[in-house]
């Protein structure tokens, strides 16, 4: 019980007992008078808060509640008192998440009977997740400061913090890409011919597959692929292992990697293309359709924004990640192995293009060029089995690397036997 006494309450009891010893000792009844006042009277003021029915209230309410990392959001609160006795100072302490930094306290000195407070601070989270605010808890002081009482007043609201997005611009000519949902160009090649579709010649591409007379056309190498081209939009492939990304908090080069997923995917779903989200071991995180809305970019996101660091250190497929349709690969650094698994489920006629992050600079900016020898080597690997590559490095910009990569992934498409 005596736990809820202040500094002031404490005192007041000491002199008391002290008080009462002095009379005592000196044999003074009119001393021994005060001292019992005196211990009574913290005493007494705890038993009355105590039995008494002071109820403290109060909302919270975010605006909004959720927000991309980096943005602030508005926490409201309003306070309000029921009941007959009067209450002294209020202090107001709403629990946060570390990423979310400090805790917000509020004094308030008398709390009107039957009005409400409003109170508000800003939060700018600085990482996604799922971050809890609160509980909200007060300490409450009689009208003399002498004891005090704790109560929790509200419980824990939820803040979804998304991957921070880019407005993008353009998309990579020839493919499904830049000729809407169905997956790629189709291009009739004449009677009794099967389809085609004739594209620049590649590092490693068969000799025997090239075009002539699209060559003597653009006085430059064409090469016809004959296989029947896929349907179904663009895959978006996410690498989440723990091993393949370096850096800490909101700097580190996965979430480099989660906010250019999210950006490509969210334009090309507004683009009219249907995108599906996967990890590194092809498990689906999200499916945008070409016709879809707002409501399925927030499913995305909020996947993304769920989405943790994966143990495992390999690369696992056992099949094609985009089924057949065209991909885009954002990579942490990968190793050959991997990038085997990669690259012998995807024939040369499918396409697919690689964002591969020099993740060396994330850990350490001055020392990144061993790093970055390995990060070309796993470029010429996927150049040489037909895919179109860039290589994003720390502090490139969003819609830089998608420029880029735009122009990397670019195919000439002709009319075969034209």
């Amino acid at each position: 019980m005596l736990s809820g006494l202040t500094t002031r309450g404490r005192c007041l009891l000491a002199a008391g007992v002290a008080a009462a010893i002095c009379a005592w000792v000196l044999n003074e009844r009119d001393l021994l008078r005060v001292a019992v006042f005196v211990i009574a009277l913290p005493l007494l003021m705890m038993l009355f808060i105590t039995l008494s029915k002071v109820r403290i209230g109060a909302t919270r309410a975010l605006e909004p509640d959720r927000v991309p990392a980096g943005t602030e959001t508005t926490v409201r609160l309003q306070l309000w008192r029921a009941g007959r006795m009067p209450s002294g100072e209020v202090l107001l302490e709403d629990g946060v998440a570390y990423g979310l930094g400090a805790r917000p306290r509020f004094i308030v000195e008398h709390l009107p009977h039957g009005q409400r407070v409003p109170l508000r601070y800003g939060l700018r989270p600085q990482l996604r997740g799922m971050q809890q605010v609160g509980p909200l808890r007060a300490r409450v002081t009689d009208p003399f400061g002498i004891c005090e009482f704790e109560r929790e007043l509200i419980g824990t609201s939820r803040l979804t913090v998304v991957p921070h997005t880019q407005q993008l611009s353009g998309l990579p000519s020839g493919g499904g890409l830049g000729a809407g949902e169905d997956g790629s160009i189709q291009r009739g090649s004449g009677a009794g011919e099967p389809d085609a579709i004739v594209r620049q010649y590649r590092q490693g591409d068969d000799m025997r597959l090239v075009h002539w007379p699209s060559t003597a056309r653009r006085d430059e190498i064409m090469v016809r692929l004959e296989e029947k081209p896929r349907h179904g939009g663009t895959v978006v492939l996410l690498d989440h292992r723990t091993a393949a990304h370096h850096g800490t908090g909101p700097k580190a080069s996965i979430e480099w990697a989660v906010s250019f997923a999210a950006s490509v995917a969210l334009h090309l779903r507004r683009s009219g293309h249907a995108v599906r989200l996967v990890t590194e071991h092809a498990k689906v995180l999200a499916e945008l359709p070409a016709d879809g809305g707002p409501a399925h970019d927030n499913v995305a996101l909020d996947a993304l924004a769920m989405l943790q660091p994966a143990h495992q250190r390999d690369v696992t497929l056992g099949g094609d990640p985009a089924g057949g349709k065209e991909l885009i690969a954002v990579l942490g650094s990968i190793s050959n192995e991997a990038i085997h698994e990669l690259t012998r489920h995807r024939a040369r006629g499918m396409r697919s293009l690689a964002v591969l992050l020099d993740t060396g600079a994330w850990s350490s900016p001055g020392n990144g060029a061993t790093r970055s020898s390995a990060v070309e080597e796993s470029a010429r690997l996927l150049r040489a089995a037909g895919w179109s590559v860039v290589i994003a490095r720390q502090g490139s910009a969003i819609p830089d690397v998608w420029a880029e990569l735009c122009r990397a992934g670019r195919w000439y498409p002709a009319m075969v036997g034209s």
